[in-house]
């Protein structure tokens, strides 16, 4: 991808994800993710209805009338996006691909910690660490995400998720907003993903394509996998096959459920080809 096309790439998706961010994602974000304590901000004389136990009483023997110290919330957070760069990611059946939904998601989140001025970093992984850009604020930092987003080129192919979320455990001393964006077709990350629920906020958003859930009956078909590059001879006309297929992507999706309820970490589903605003929106509201 040349300069110039990038960077109109990067207008496109930050003008349409601001937008969102903006006038709908905003005051969810700030709402649903609170900020990670009180800090000091002013005494002042005492009110009918103040919280007595906030009377500073050296001020108040002091002046001989009672006075209080006000508390503000910490209201600055640290957002990290974990982004599945796999090669699974760039399947797609309806003009978009996994890696499409998951940049503009991506960005939308970013975006709309922005706006409440929180710190934004990414983590890129497939069964490496590809690129982790520490958590920075402002819109320059945000299109630089955007910009790896689309332009970087993993060295890995498959899928690791335990070691990407470990590395973030390591990485990330302080308590987080974490969003692992993925099509979590992988297998044994529940027991990091557990040590890094106790310490963050962790949600996973599934993006899936509809034709990955069961397999279509044409055939013997010559596939290959986007992950191994390993190619075979599938007879998709048997039911045996299409049946244990679909019983194997169900056993993956429900792993992926049961692993993050456990970690009490909340999920997501988005499906390429729909909209992704109304899963979001609801996800925010209910918590």
């Amino acid at each position: 991808m040349d300069t110039k096309e990038l960077l109109k790439k990067v207008r496109r998706i930050e003008i349409k994800t601001r937008r969102l961010s903006n006038h709908i994602f905003g005051g969810e974000y700030q709402s649903t993710f609170k900020g990670q304590g009180m800090t000091f901000s002013e005494i002042r004389q005492y009110q009918y209805g103040d919280d007595v136990r906030n009377i500073e009483w050296n001020v108040t023997a002091r002046y001989n009338e009672p006075f209080i110290k006000i508390f503000e919330e910490e209201r600055e957070l640290t957002l990290l996006l974990m982004v599945d760069v796999s090669g699974s990611q760039f399947f797609g059946t309806d003009g978009s691909s996994k890696k499409d939904m998951i940049t503009e998601i991506a960005a939308t989140l970013a975006f709309s910690a922005t706006q409440n001025n929180d710190k934004v970093g990414l983590l890129l992984f497939s069964d490496k660490i590809e690129l982790f850009i520490p958590p920075k604020k402002g819109r320059p930092h945000v299109l630089r995400i955007i910009r790896d987003l689309l332009e970087f080129e993993p060295k890995g192919v498959q899928t690791d998720i335990r070691q990407a979320v470990r590395y973030i455990q390591n990485m990330m001393k302080k308590k987080a907003i974490i969003f692992i964006l993925s099509d979590f077709i992988a297998e044994n990350y529940e027991n990091a993903l557990k040590v890094l629920g106790n310490k963050h906020d962790v949600t996973g958003i599934r993006v899936y394509d509809r034709r990955e859930m069961q397999m279509p009956n044409l055939g013997m078909v010559n596939m290959r996998d986007a992950e191994t590059g390993e190619y075979m001879l599938v007879n998709t006309g048997s039911s045996h096959v299409r049946r244990n297929y679909a019983e194997y992507y169900r056993k993956g999706v429900d792993y992926y459920q049961t692993a993050f309820k456990r970690s009490q970490a909340g999920t997501l589903h988005c499906q390429v080809g729909e909209s992704y605003v109304k899963t979001l929106l609801g996800y925010f509201r209910r918590r």
